[in-house]
């Protein structure tokens, strides 16, 4: 399943990618101060996307089960979890 972000449809692979390009090029210290602060905009700008997207998927991640009644509850998803 690949996340897609309501930014033009963004996918969270690709904006990942696109995050570590720009966190590359600020640790390499070959920006301006300028340059600088347009990246570091743009990379918090990404950055609060994809945590708004992990978010979302966290949210729908959830396992629908029936109680011994026989009403339908949800629980969260546990990783590793084997049913």
């Amino acid at each position: 399943m690949v996340t897609k972000s309501s930014k033009k449809g963004e996918k969270f692979e690709e904006g990942l990618t696109e995050l570590e390009a720009i966190v590359a090029r600020l640790e390499s210290g070959d920006t301006t101060l300028e340059e600088s602060l347009d990246l570091f905009e743009k990379g918090a700008g990404k950055l609060k996307r994809l945590s708004g997207m992990l978010d979302e998927a966290q949210q729908k991640v959830e396992i629908l089960t029936k109680d011994t009644s026989g009403t339908v509850k949800t629980e969260p998803f546990e990783e590793g979890r084997e049913d």
